[in-house]
């Protein structure tokens, strides 16, 4: 299990972000031609939850996908108010979309 592996959480998690820049990025703001890292998104964990939120798979993908391009790019939420910010840059990127 690579949450295990990487995290040290013996449990299932949605997904992973694996940064090529690790400690380089301070702030959300990114140069356009680097490379940011790898993604890993559980595909089951990603199907149970969009069961349960009962909204479609898909959506639930591009949720996971955004979360982790955010991680890439310097957001995180361990803390409160960082949680925040994250949530809120989700929702916006969301309605980008339209999803």
């Amino acid at each position: 299990m690579l949450n295990n592996k990487y995290r040290g959480i013996d449990k299932p998690t949605d997904v992973l972000s694996f940064s090529l820049q690790e400690g380089a990025v301070k702030s959300p703001e990114v140069e356009s031609d680097k490379l940011l890292g790898d993604i890993i998104i559980s595909v089951e964990t990603a199907q149970r939850q969009a069961d349960n939120l009962k909204h479609r798979i898909e959506r639930e993908l591009a949720v996971l996908l955004i979360h982790g391009l955010l991680h890439l790019t310097g957001y995180d939420h361990e803390k409160d108010k960082d949680y925040k910010i994250m949530r809120e840059k989700e929702s916006e990127i969301l309605k980008i979309f339209d999803l």
